[in-house]
């Protein structure tokens, strides 16, 4: 069954007794007991919640995992993954990844005798040159933020297998609509699900699947015990989105690639990163794994001054942080999402002071096209 058809049916059949069409909100605590040593199989809301569950189960059917967990945010479900390794343990990680990801492994997990080394994923030997006896996982992102770096999940999975070390994928950009990473070799994706899957900026949460079932129960061992899940509303809420994951992207990624070409030959800008472009380093690459190149579009402007003023004189495209709703936004990476980075590693990997982050949404393409245009050749 095509992905967009599963993804529209999540929780379809969850109500068998009155045949509800979507699952209910089943807002509350706890569930009484039919009998002394007996259960419904709820218990408790942190440990299972029947929104959540549909929401985990029909996520888990998307990526092709055995199960699926969802969290208050996706950096809640970073930080409980992070909980599968015991200090003193190395982690190799995506050198271009979101700055709270940098801030929650540097200024967090640090603190806890976690390390991590921080390369270009895109780059096999550079992974296989950050080796250590102490290595127990690769975390990457399979589309960079916010230079959008593909990264070869086949071939890093076969280093992960030849050393015994955990893949843990970061999909949040590609969604399982163009990508699943549990097929192409990682034991774990991780999603921000605030961004592309729930898709309407109108909520905050995180999914994780799994690909094996023994490590699926050390997940479920740390959601459960640390509790940071997600909540009935928001869990709907989510479900919601996803049923119309597939035409969203379909229309953002068309979006993206016009926007992209246009952007591409403007005077006025300097250098655009977008994987749809044939000249991308990873152009190839990704079209052989992927069923399309997301609606993410990384530029620099031509100066400094070009940056405020695109900020400040759209008018469709509003200046906010976050990514992949159906309305459109722009941010400023070196002082928004990855200011937390280190400056020297910022300025070494290009996030500087005119690259700009632009998520695509659902908009006509020729009003997003004609507001860049309005805002870049604006006279003071």
């Amino acid at each position: 069954m095509n992905i967009a058809t599963q993804a529209v049916h999540i929780g379809l059949e969850w109500d068998t007794r009155t045949g509800a069409v979507t699952v209910p909100v089943y807002q509350t605590a706890t569930f009484r007991h039919p009998g002394l040593g007996q259960s419904t199989g709820y218990d408790y809301s942190r440990s299972g919640n029947p929104t959540r569950q549909a929401l985990e189960d029909g996520m888990a059917r998307l990526d092709h995992g055995v199960r699926g967990f969802a969290y208050s945010s996706g950096m809640a479900a970073i930080a409980n993954l992070l909980l599968l390794f015991k200090p003193g343990d190395h982690l190799i990680v995506t050198e271009d990844l979101y700055g709270g990801t940098c801030r929650l492994f540097d200024k967090i997990f640090s603190q806890y005798g976690l390390s991590f080394s921080y390369v270009d994923t895109s780059d096999i030997s550079a992974i296989t040159g950050a080796l250590l006896p102490s290595t127990k996982a690769v975390f990457v992102e399979t589309l960079t933020n916010p230079l959008l770096k593909f990264a070869d999940l086949p071939a890093i999975a076969d280093i992960c297998s030849s050393n015994g070390l955990l893949l843990i994928a970061d999909n949040t950009f590609l969604t399982p609509y163009l990508l699943r990473p549990l097929e192409l070799g990682a034991d774990i994706a991780v999603y921000s699900a605030t961004k592309y899957l729930a898709g309407h900026n109108d909520t905050v949460s995180g999914l994780v699947t799994v690909k094996d079932p023994e490590l699926a129960e050390k997940v479920y061992f740390h959601q459960n015990s640390v509790g940071a899940v997600l909540g009935p509303q928001d869990s709907w809420l989510t479900i919601r989105g996803l049923k119309t994951l597939g035409i969203r992207m379909d229309r953002q990624m068309e979006n993206a690639d016009r926007i992209a070409r246009w952007l591409d030959v403007h005077p006025r800008i300097a250098r655009v990163y977008y994987p749809g472009l044939e000249e991308h380093r990873d152009h190839l690459l990704m079209a052989h794994y992927s069923r399309g190149f997301g609606a993410m579009i990384a530029f620099e402007v031509a100066s400094p001054e070009l940056v405020e003023q695109l900020l400040l004189k759209t008018a469709l495209i509003s200046f906010a942080e976050s990514l992949g709703g159906v309305e459109s936004l722009i941010t400023f990476p070196e002082v928004q999402t990855h200011a937390d980075i280190p400056p020297e590693l910022r300025a070494r990997l290009g996030i500087n002071n005119v690259l700009l982050r632009l998520s695509v949404g659902i908009e006509d393409a020729d009003d997003l096209i004609e507001d860049l245009r309005q805002a870049l050749e604006a006279t003071a």
